[in-house]
């Protein structure tokens, strides 16, 4: 039973990588499930404290992730279709893979911006940037936290 809980542990560990990356999928979360099959039932004992901290941190980094991407955008003076295009972009690019996500995130922000608000190309780019930053940064930290508990997650399964 205890190799089935390790595996399923990690399992969720590299889903929540993979979630963090990926649009759609709950990343940070998923790990932290990691971490909750290993408290409830792994081999090594977890204090309670671990678990609670790490799951402050995932709801902390799930909250940045949805404030920094509209945050850069209206820095840049950018709205919330440039937001909507970095996401579409992002599901598009998905397709190219990783370059094709950072791509189309970017292209998906500028044109949706350029089209829906007809403030011309620079405001757009200028947008498009900030909607990017943002996307970059949420995703950033939360592929940083997934890894950080999948490391966690290793080191109390072995």
């Amino acid at each position: 039973m205890e190799t089935v809980i390790i595996i399923l542990a990690i399992l969720a560990g590299v889903i929540g990588i993979a979630g963090s990356i990926l649009p759609g999928l709950p990343g940070t979360p998923v790990s932290w499930i990691g971490l909750l099959l290993l408290y409830i039932w792994g081999p090594e004992e977890m204090a309670l404290k671990t678990l609670i901290v790490w799951g402050v941190v995932v709801a902390i980094v799930s909250v940045i992730d949805y404030i920094v991407p509209m945050y850069f955008t209206k820095l840049t003076g950018g709205s919330r279709y440039a937001e909507r295009g970095a996401m579409v972009g992002l599901v598009v690019g998905m397709i190219l893979t990783p370059i094709g996500m950072i791509l189309g995130s970017f292209l998906g922000a500028f044109l949706f911006e350029y089209y829906y608000t007809r403030q011309g190309a620079g405001q757009a780019l200028k947008a498009a940037i900030g909607s990017f930053l943002g996307f970059i940064t949420g995703t950033g930290l939360k592929t940083i936290v997934a890894v950080l508990i999948l490391w966690k997650i290793c080191v109390f399964a072995f």
